[in-house]
């Protein structure tokens, strides 16, 4: 899966097993740049949540920016997801994986 969608907001599918082609690249190079994004937003949201005296207009603004910011992360989550290898049964390794999420504190 490509980190952009379509016109119609459907996602965008690569269709090669070349990492090393143009279109790879790119979306590999777009991945970095938005989750870099992300990360400077995140740093941001923290130093404006702390003032209390923010502007309601840019917290909504925050708002919106990490609405994006989370949107394309779990794009290039599930774009990285589906180039992972599928363990065959009886093949796994470890711990089981929680049947729920942790809790977020």
């Amino acid at each position: 899966m490509l980190p952009w969608s379509g016109p119609d907001g459907k996602p965008c599918f690569l269709s090669t097993d070349d990492p090393d082609s143009y279109l790879s690249r790119l979306a590999d190079n777009t991945e970095e740049i938005q989750l870099g994004l992300a990360t400077e937003l995140l740093a941001h949201a923290g130093e404006l949540l702390a003032d209390p005296e923010a502007d309601p207009e840019e917290l909504h603004l925050l708002a919106t920016d990490l609405t994006s910011a989370l949107h394309a992360t779990i794009r290039v989550a599930n774009s990285r997801g589906h180039r992972l290898p599928r363990p065959t049964l009886g093949t796994r390794t470890g711990p089981p994986a929680p049947l729920h999420p942790p809790a977020l504190h």
